[in-house]
């Protein structure tokens, strides 16, 4: 099955749901922290948590920490339209899909 998903799933919407899925587990993940875990550019990564994820109902905050504005990390608050679940048990798809390769077991 995984397989046949791998050619069904869209790369936009799996990298928006890997952000999501990061967010989540990464400890106090930020734009640095983002882009090295996905090799993905600075801009990538901020389009998709500004613009791509609030699409789909996903709630991300930033908390500020810090004197300096991008002193803070984001914070998942709702999954909106993407089942956490689902994407945790397909995680690995979603990277193939994105050429992704995560440590750590993510």
């Amino acid at each position: 099955m995984a397989t046949d998903l791998h050619g069904q799933l869209n790369p936009t919407i799996c990298r928006r749901m890997l952000i999501a899925h990061l967010i989540e587990q990464l400890p106090k993940p930020n734009n640095p922290a983002l882009e090295e875990a996905t090799g993905w550019p600075r801009r990538t990564v901020q389009d998709i948590i500004a613009k791509g994820l609030p699409g789909h109902g996903t709630q991300v905050d930033f908390i500020q920490q810090g004197v300096r504005n991008n002193d803070g990390y984001y914070e998942l608050r709702d999954w909106g339209s993407f089942d956490r679940d689902w994407v945790r048990e397909h995680l690995p798809v979603i990277c193939k899909v994105l050429n992704v390769a995560l440590d750590g077991g993510d």
